[in-house]
């Protein structure tokens, strides 16, 4: 099978979109079909190596910085996508998380006839409404046309699902995200690392993800009050120095990749996300697999994840106080979060990339077959 990806982001940017668009190309590979990826250039641009280590070739378009968010690259209009279709004889499009550029690919895979599979990861009205105040209905008349014309959506969360069902996008099937489950893993926890980032023998409450608006990171204020705990912070954005002001005596270790990643993951004893806007949240399933409880909101892609009571909690949505109280009881309570981090684990060793990349490979093949029978129809 011959697919194009078209991603609004790919490494080496980091995000949920540039991680699954990865996986995804590394597992066609893998299965013997044929994948191309079109993507936003990055900052570097052309030359530069950036593309080195993909499993596939990599066509960049050009880009600019988002306005106040450089680490976003937003495409320009550019032919490139259509003739990467065509060049590529792609037998479907895969769309991920399209809003630019793959408004573009859809409109591309429409005109040349070929099916088009578009995955929504990318809670635009969310964001609409924390970094505008506005323009909610909009966005989901954005998201509304585009996913329309895909032959299907694939959406990453139960929660995210019923959404787009809501806002009146047809022919949505669920198709969540998986977790490296070898490099995630309880094993690498490190005494070492532990007593560097909490040398009084504090419990560690990790956070790992964009340090940005719709984050909402600055809810862990009161957990960083609570005698005995400390508050690690992994990643980097827009919001960091406000965030250093705002969580007194956190540690802010920047953004950190890979193994190095894995074994601070390992070295917390709860992982707290505070982000009322994922439709899927994939740093919960790596604390999940790596052993380790989670607070999170009972809100989007958590709620899947998460169950509560029994490999971690789910809180109102934007209440401090309820990430603060959820923290106190596991701080105070070893054998819970051992036996919840336990749990965790368990829950997601069936998660893995390959399951459910084969599960995008039949929804192509569905695809596929459905439009056949509608030509011969």
């Amino acid at each position: 099978m011959r697919v194009v990806i078209v991603t609004e982001s790919f490494p080496p940017d980091v995000n949920g979109v540039a991680h699954c668009a990865l996986q995804t190309a590394r597992h066609l590979v893998d299965r013997g079909h044929l994948p191309l990826v079109v993507a936003p250039a990055t900052a570097s641009g052309p030359g530069h190596g950036v593309d080195t280590l993909a499993p596939c070739p990599v066509v960049r378009v050009p880009s600019l910085p988002l306005p106040g968010y450089p680490q976003v690259r937003v495409a320009l209009p550019s032919r490139r996508v259509a003739a990467a279709i065509v060049e590529h004889r792609a037998d479907v499009v895969h769309l991920a998380s399209p809003f630019v550029l793959g408004v573009r690919g859809m409109a591309a895979a429409a005109r040349l006839g070929i099916p088009a599979v578009a995955v929504y990861q990318t809670d635009l009205a969310g964001y609409a409404r924390t970094y505008v105040h506005a323009g909610e209905a909009a966005a989901w008349r954005r998201i509304r046309s585009v996913h329309a014309a895909a032959d299907l959506t694939l959406a990453p969360s139960s929660a995210s699902l019923h959404d787009l069902e809501a806002h009146g996008v047809p022919r949505v099937e669920l198709w969540p995200r998986g977790v490296d489950t070898v490099r995630f893993r309880p094993g690498l926890r490190d005494e070492a690392l532990r007593r560097q980032l909490a040398p009084n023998g504090e419990m560690i409450v990790g956070y790992v993800g964009r340090l940005a608006p719709e984050k909402h990171i600055e809810l862990l204020a009161d957990t960083c009050r609570l005698e005995g705990v400390k508050v690690v912070v992994v990643g980097d954005g827009p919001s960091r120095p406000n965030l250093e002001q705002a969580l007194p005596g956190a540690v802010f270790l920047g953004r950190r990749m890979g193994d190095e990643l894995a074994r601070i993951f390992a070295s917390f004893d709860v992982f707290a996300h505070t982000g009322p806007f994922e439709t899927f949240c994939q740093t919960v399933q790596e604390a999940m697999a790596s052993g380790v409880p989670v607070v999170a909101p009972a809100a989007g892609g958590p709620l899947d994840l998460v169950a509560h009571g029994r490999t971690g909690f789910l809180v109102p949505p934007r209440d401090p106080a309820a990430v603060r109280d959820a923290v106190r009881s596991l701080a105070a309570d070893p054998e819970t979060r051992t036996s919840f981090g336990a749990a965790a684990r368990a829950m997601v060793e069936g998660r893995t990339w390959a399951a459910v990349g084969d599960q995008l490979i039949g929804h192509y093949a569905a695809v596929l077959t459905g439009r056949k029978t509608a030509v011969a129809a």
